[in-house]
């Protein structure tokens, strides 16, 4: 375990690190604006650490401003300090005081099963079970069974009375992710349960009646999913009572050192290390988009401490465990560097790198696609409804291409 005497050589070291850092760009090779803007950037960096610790003691002092939900607290492995962060904790606080059906949206890996947990724990069913069920993971041919239980002999292979997931959580929460993917077969009786409270085991026919509140989430637009038929109108408005949006991490920036940290004491405590990262890794995993959001950050995390030498705690751009040197180039070139300043063109900023990047990928998807926009929102894991506004934010049409 460190001690306080740890902690401060430690923050000593990377203050010293920074200073040299700054001290090297000034004084390096190329035009004095550019080492200036080197220098900034090196001080931006370190001002969004120092700012990002602040918030973390700030919330050990002030538990009940906490960032984790567990309890009767806003706590549940929620992670963030940002303005789209806290709108979520009100949102949580709002509907966890009610039995509202609560739709979850978001790009995956944005943590809906984690804001689901929140709002059971929040609410007046803590005390009660609460049940997930991945609809994706399950096949057209067991869903049916998974929701609503079945009897002995209903099917080959049910050679016992099974209860479903709605009467294993009667008295609670059901929580079901990737609720677009349910089948229509599926959708009816669904719907049904959710009118009436009651429904039949498969292959039974005693009517069984069940108090659950239900969560859903979906990274699919279902309101496009409705105009294709595809996804029963009356089910959608039985599931979209309070609807809830979660903010990809692109949206969130400033609380990515927050999570790495987080992440850091967590798989550190768990695998019996000490890792830490270096400034200029810390800078580009900062400075990163994170497509897959918080689960691509803390899978990234997760294998840095595992993988890291086992003589040394410290990982640094030089020092990146082999097996993801792949991974952190690839970081590298989408950010254009962790250890310089973007060359500029014609004073092109950081931002508009991206945004050019952004445009250039979505224009190969749509070509490749035939400009069919559904086809390109699959290819680049987007909704269709995101792949529609992109075309319109950057001005582009099949003619003109």
């Amino acid at each position: 375990m460190e001690t306080a005497t740890d902690l401060d050589e430690s923050r000593l070291t990377e203050e010293r690190e920074v200073v040299a850092a700054v001290t090297a760009a000034l004084a390096g090779t190329g035009p004095l604006t550019q080492r200036l803007e080197r220098a900034i950037q090196l001080l931006a960096d370190r001002l969004q650490m120092v700012r990002s610790r602040l918030a973390e003691l700030e919330l050990e002092a002030e538990p009940s401003r906490g960032r984790t939900v567990t309890g009767r607290n806003l706590q549940a492995s929620l992670v963030g300090q940002s303005e789209a962060m806290s709108e979520v904790y009100e949102a949580i606080r709002r509907v966890s005081g009610s039995q509202a059906t609560v739709l979850l949206r978001g790009e995956s890996g944005t943590g809906k099963e984690l804001v689901a947990k929140a709002i059971h724990l929040q609410g007046s069913r803590s005390r009660g079970p609460f049940v997930r069920l991945h609809c994706a993971a399950v096949t057209e041919s067991l869903l049916e069974s998974e929701l609503f239980g079945h009897e002995r002999g209903a099917f080959t292979g049910a050679v016992e009375q099974r209860k479903g997931r709605f009467e294993l959580a009667d008295g609670g929460t059901l929580f079901l992710d990737e609720v677009g993917d349910i089948p229509p077969s599926v959708q009816v009786k669904l719907l049904r349960v959710l009118q009436d409270k009651c429904f039949e085991r498969v292959g039974g026919n005693r009517l069984l009646s069940v108090d659950v509140r239900l969560i859903s989430a979906t990274h699919r637009d279902l309101e496009a999913m409705v105009r294709a038929g595809t996804f029963r109108e009356d089910l959608y408005y039985r599931l979209n009572v309070v609807p809830v949006t979660l903010p990809p991490l692109r949206a969130r920036a400033g609380d990515i050192p927050l999570l790495i940290e987080h992440f850091l004491r967590r798989f550190n405590r768990e695998n019996n290390r000490h890792v830490r990262l270096g400034r200029d890794l810390l800078a580009l995993m900062t400075r990163y988009e994170w497509p897959g959001n918080v689960r691509e950050l803390q899978n990234c995390v997760e294998r840095l401490v595992v993988m890291a030498e086992p003589g040394s705690d410290l990982v640094t751009l030089d020092s990146v465990p082999s097996s993801l040197r792949g991974y952190v180039a690839d970081m590298e070139r989408v950010t254009h560097g962790a250890g310089s300043m973007p060359k500029s063109v014609k004073g092109e900023t950081l931002g508009q790198s991206l945004r050019d990047l952004e445009r250039e990928q979505l224009k190969a998807a749509l070509e490749r696609s035939g400009w069919v926009q559904a086809k390109a929102a699959r290819a680049l894991g987007l909704s269709p409804r995101q792949v529609a506004y992109k075309i319109k934010k950057y001005g582009m049409s099949e003619t003109e291409h």
